[in-house]
């Protein structure tokens, strides 16, 4: 009987483990829930 059992070689490795996927998903969140501050300039007063 032959053997059933998956194989390491034959497993397909993503581009990015998860832990670099959710370190950028968390990263593009906090960009966008912080904008950067600009500065006024005092013409308008």
């Amino acid at each position: 009987m032959s053997d059933k059992s998956p194989r390491q070689s034959s497993s397909k490795k993503s581009e990015k483990s998860l832990k670099q996927k959710r370190a950028d998903k968390k990263s593009a969140a906090n960009a966008a829930a912080n904008p950067a501050i600009v500065p006024t300039t005092g013409r308008g007063k």
